[in-house]
């Protein structure tokens, strides 16, 4: 069931194998591909850059992809909002026409017990003009913003809400989120204000008004001593990207019963934990990869209400993909990169 005839080829970036930006191939002739039972194809109308874009590219990731099943050539992009314009033979004609933010994750029904496909990973995304994905994973959104600011929801924002989720952090809680400035780490800020937390972000000291203005109540250095800082047991809950060197720290700083989520190493994978503060402390160490269920539902009702607003930092036209990458890299920006593709 389609809306209109629709092109056979489209524009795509192929990701050709693991290593550096030689591997992204622009293609203009890749076939367009055709949705099937439960599933809905998607005119792509902009999709964010995120670390696991660069990440599988560079196969940091063990095995290669989020799951360590990964395909060449594979189409990237995790972040999605687009249109429905065509869907398998059990959708209903209303689908057709309505805007969309991709879930970014799903249950893989025909593959093993528990298996969880990532767009972008274990089947392709949205670096390209069209997109397939389950009918259930393109959540429907009535809102002003842009494609491009919505774009940049889906990953980062559903990954800082469920890292927010999983810690249940509530009103009256002190968080403390590292690599702030970043995509998940900004929305982070934002979402814990909302839930009333009080907010300490961890960010280079020249993007401390930024960082205010979303939300925190103080900006601290990232190479700041955080115990010396703030004292021993002085946060509540530790939303963490970062990890590296100083990641002992902020097991310091957590107060007794203290929930420390981490979804990102951004500072380093391999971390030096005493066993003494994790069970002295009786802590709770959570990692947070594949969203609770509702989250992601929960995510587009906050941004449908008006709980959070977008923080789109630059964006590229698909064709410039390298320059969008090198400029997510240098980490000089606050908030979502983003690629256009109409």
């Amino acid at each position: 069931m389609a809306v209109a005839p629709l092109p056979t080829r489209m524009r795509a970036v192929l990701l050709t194998g693991h290593g550096g930006y030689e591997q992204l191939d622009l293609r203009d002739d890749v076939v367009v591909p055709t949705p099937g039972p439960g599933e809905v194809l998607l005119r792509v109308g902009a999709a964010g850059v995120n670390n696991t874009d660069v990440n599988t590219r560079v196969g940091w990731y063990s095995g290669g992809g989020w799951t360590g099943s990964f395909v060449f050539p594979r189409i990237q992009g995790i972040d999605c909002c687009g249109t429905v314009v065509a869907g398998g033979d059990e959708m209903s004609a209303a689908r057709i026409g309505q805007r969309v933010l991709v879930e970014t994750c799903w249950s893989d029904p025909s593959g093993e017990a528990g298996a969880v496909v990532f767009l972008g990973s274990e089947v392709d995304g949205a670096f390209a003009e069209y997109v397939v994905v389950p009918s259930n994973a393109a959540h429907r959104i009535d809102s002003s913003f842009t494609d491009v600011e919505l774009a940049s929801f889906p990953c980062s924002w559903s990954t800082a809400e469920n890292l927010l989720t999983r810690a249940a952090v509530a009103e009256g809680d002190r968080v403390l989120v590292t690599g702030a400035s970043g995509g998940v780490g900004s929305a982070a800020v934002q979402l814990a204000a909302v839930r009333g937390a009080t907010v300490v972000a961890v960010a280079a000291a020249a993007k401390q008004a930024e960082l205010l203005d979303l939300g925190a109540t103080e900006v601290v250095d990232r190479d700041a001593d955080l115990v010396e800082r703030f004292g021993a047991g002085s946060v509540d809950v530790v939303i963490d990207v970062v990890g590296g060197d100083g990641w002992g720290r902020l097991l310091e700083v957590l107060r007794p019963h203290g929930r420390y989520a981490v979804s990102g190493a951004i500072g380093g994978p391999v971390v030096s934990l005493d066993l003494r503060t994790l069970y002295l402390k009786d802590l709770t160490l959570l990692g947070c990869t594949v969203l609770s269920p509702g989250v992601f539902a929960q995510l587009v009702r906050r941004i449908e209400r008006g709980e959070v607003r977008p923080l789109v930092a630059a964006t590229f036209p698909l064709e410039r993909i390298v320059e969008a990458q090198e400029h997510f890299l240098a980490k000089s920006h606050v908030g979502k990169i983003v690629l256009t593709l109409r």
